[in-house]
């Protein structure tokens, strides 16, 4: 164990021991992960959109009996049955609730009454603003070079321009994979750093070996950014399946995504009114076609081929930038470790005014 330790807001916010965060990847950010992230002094975040309700309590159950140490609960504010997912974070004492999209006011209140600290993710300035109006402790922004669903403007210019906007602690994602770059974080204003293929690719990850070793024979260009999966920008490693993918008409892309459907209706336990509910819910307030939110199908199906099938030629494989600049397999206790060794000889290094 690291005794390497930067104090930031956000280890006093949510009471870890580095300034780290693993984040909430569907089909990746299972119990072990987490469980081992939060182990090692990182915030490890469960992923929960491809969990039904009891497979997320007993999910919040199984980290729990694996470590004392806090962690957090991603989940969709749009979705039909948040208010049932809030329930089971507040009623099992979870100290984290982070979002993909930003929860209203009166989620964020709920879950500020019951004690929970509520960290919203964002990929621009002005939802960084909305969010902090409305009473989020903290906010996650990702820069474009971060894996999944992905926005064009760069961490380094994303970051300082959220950092001066909000007076809340900001966590910087996308790029990040080992001391340097949380010290240079940290230089620009950020509270600690959130890494998601830096933490998939680690020995406690249950993501099939033969999927890892394709992440670690990647260079940086070869990953490459998408809208083919869901209609929406999705960063992810170029493979044949993706090239395919770009090549596929439209009748193509609605056959797939019916499919997927049907199959991420019978995974998430949802049933189809609650499946086109939430759908509506994506469709307010932005311009997405009904082909778009029926494509949004393809994303949680295409990954768990992946992720949890080892079927690489069926599946996307979601990437940061970084994973280009990743070739090993470290344990998370010996991947914190090293960042925060990193970060200390990092700081060292920097010259001192006279």
């Amino acid at each position: 164990m690291s005794d390497a330790t930067i104090a930031t807001p956000l280890t006093a916010l949510v009471g870890v021991r580095h300034p780290i965060v693993q984040t909430g990847m569907g089909w990746v950010a299972g119990p072990r992960l987490v469980s081992a992230a939060a182990h090692a002094g990182a915030l490890g975040i469960l992923a929960s959109a491809t969990m039904d309700v009891d497979r997320l309590r007993s999910a919040v159950r199984e980290v729990k009996s694996r470590t004392d140490a806090p962690f957090g609960v991603n989940l969709r504010a749009d979705a039909g049955d948040a208010a049932e997912r809030v329930r089971i974070i507040i009623d099992e004492g979870v100290k984290v609730a982070s979002f993909a999209l930003a929860p209203s006011r009166e989620l964020i209140a709920r879950l500020k009454d019951a004690g929970v600290v509520v960290i919203p993710s964002i990929g621009a300035r002005r939802h960084a603003e909305k969010v902090a109006a409305w009473g989020a402790d903290a906010v996650l922004v990702q820069g474009g070079e971060g894996g999944g669903h992905t926005g064009g403007v760069a961490t380094t210019v994303l970051l300082p321009q959220v950092v001066d906007a909000v007076d809340i602690p900001v966590i910087a994602a996308g790029g990040f994979h080992d001391g340097r770059g949380l010290v240079a974080a940290l230089s620009y204003g950020a509270a600690g750093v959130a890494m998601g293929t830096r933490f998939l690719l680690t020995s406690d990850s249950t993501v099939p070996e033969a999927v890892k070793a394709r992440y670690l024979a990647a260079g940086v260009g070869d990953v490459t950014v998408t809208t083919k999966v869901d209609g929406l920008p999705h960063r992810m490693l170029r493979t044949e399946l993706v090239d395919a993918l770009e090549r596929s008409g439209r009748a193509a892309s609605l056959l797939r995504a019916v499919r997927h459907a049907a199959a991420f209706r019978r995974e998430s336990g949802m049933s189809w009114p609650r499946m086109v509910r939430d759908g509506l819910a994506m469709k307010h307030g932005k311009e997405l076609t009904w082909s778009q939110v029926l494509l949004a199908a393809n994303t949680p199906m295409m990954l768990k081929a992946s992720m949890v099938d080892g079927r690489t030629d069926l599946g996307v494989m979601a990437s940061g930038q970084v994973a280009g600049l990743i070739d090993d397999l470290p344990s998370c206790a010996e991947l914190v470790d090293r960042i925060m060794a990193e970060a200390a000889t990092a700081l060292r290094a920097l010259p001192r005014p006279h």
